[in-house]
């Protein structure tokens, strides 16, 4: 078998699995105020019950609160948002108030004390059922104990169109406008219909 020559580099190991997505998580632990951290380290882990993750630099305030608490939401985020994201990202919430500062609406959850962002599109209320310490960052598993999604993007079925929110992903130290639809869950091995149907 021949081996074909590659063109690509070999490069030290590093955190290039993108794009992933950023989400604005929302905290508050008692004797603090409410707080937001704009992560894109996060990801769906379990279907049943419904999880998710999180992972957080050990020195991060939100790291500090969600610890003490054991609560978070995670709220999606949109190109409106973006600006609000980036400043929640790059500054600490020891020293400002950033639902004030970037005009954001903290709404109260039903199942946990920290509240959600009501500009975002979809925010999910969890619960952490461990952490995990592996280095520079700490990992939060969390339970989804409750979703609110915004109901302009839900049609007369009840089916959300999150296509139609302009998500935000996180590529390699840009952000990204989630783009086009190229298929659906299924679509490679779905049977093509016949002239006759």
């Amino acid at each position: 078998m021949e081996i074909k020559k590659t063109k690509k580099l070999d490069w030290k190991p590093g955190t290039l699995l993108n794009p992933v997505p950023v989400i604005m998580v929302s905290c508050v632990c008692e004797g603090e105020k409410p707080n937001i951290i704009t992560l894109a380290w996060a990801g769906t882990i379990n279907s049943n019950p419904p999880m998710l993750s999180i992972s957080i630099r050990k020195e991060r305030h939100s790291h500090k609160m969600i610890s003490a608490s054991g609560e978070f939401a995670a709220n999606l985020v949109t190109k409106e948002l973006l600006w609000a994201a980036d400043y929640c990202g790059v500054k600490s919430g020891r020293d400002i108030d950033k639902f004030k500062e970037m005009k954001l609406t903290p709404v109260d959850s039903l199942e946990i004390g920290a509240p959600y962002i009501m500009e975002s599109p979809v925010s999910l209320e969890c619960k952490v059922t461990q952490i995990i310490e592996l280095g520079t960052h700490d990992l939060f598993l969390a339970e989804i104990v409750s979703v609110h999604v915004d109901e302009d993007y839900v049609d007369e079925e009840g089916a959300l169109h999150l296509d139609k929110v302009g998500l935000v992903c996180y590529n390699h130290g840009k952000y990204q406008e989630v783009g086009n639809t190229l298929g659906y869950y299924g679509y490679s091995v779905r049977k093509k219909k016949s002239k006759k149907d």
